[in-house]
């Protein structure tokens, strides 16, 4: 098979996954961009680009999104100094008392954590699969997936108070 009609079912078998990926992640809007970076990464690097692509593609998404992330956070501090506001944004919390205990449990979350259950649960990749995507090896995936499970599952239980969970989190990110 040539190079051109091996890219087309590479962009044919892993489209829908890959958007789906990255929608979850950035605004939709935004989404096709990203996309569309990862595919023209693909197609020049078409030769580094593992019989398992899914999790090749992700991570170059990783990346793509962090870049657009740090554009973003870049553009954001020109415009702050440029008009010098000094005005708060509100963050959406106030309706948080209406959100089902799942998404209140999801957003107590460290970014990491949600990432890798997210890897798992929402893009359907094994643990190896995650672990490509992350750039680490499966048994450090493992362990960072399961610590993700058990403080989901803290910040389910009404038992475990708020304050708790929080404080885990930060010895974590101490460790």
């Amino acid at each position: 098979m040539d190079q051109r009609e091996r890219f087309r079912a590479l962009h044919r078998e892993t489209y829908a996954d890959l958007l789906r990926f990255v929608e979850r992640r950035i605004p939709p809007d935004e989404a096709e961009d990203v996309v569309s970076t990862v595919f023209l990464t693909a197609w020049r690097r078409l030769d580094d680009v593992p019989p398992d692509a899914r999790p090749w593609l992700f991570a170059v998404a990783r990346k793509a999104m962090a870049n657009q992330t740090r554009g973003w956070l870049r553009r954001q501090a020109l415009d702050v100094r440029l008009t010098a506001a000094g005005s708060h944004v509100p963050d959406g919390s106030a309706g948080a008392a209406e959100r089902v205990d799942l998404e209140r449990a999801w957003r107590t979350l460290r970014p990491a954590d949600r990432e890798a259950l997210a890897l798992i649960a929402f893009d359907g990749l094994t643990s190896e699969q995650a672990a490509t995507v992350l750039g680490c090896r499966r048994s450090t995936f493992a362990m960072r997936l399961t610590r993700a499970r058990q403080r989901l599952q803290d910040a389910l239980d009404p038992t475990v108070p708020a304050r708790t969970v929080i404080k885990e989190q930060q010895s974590w990110t101490n460790a």
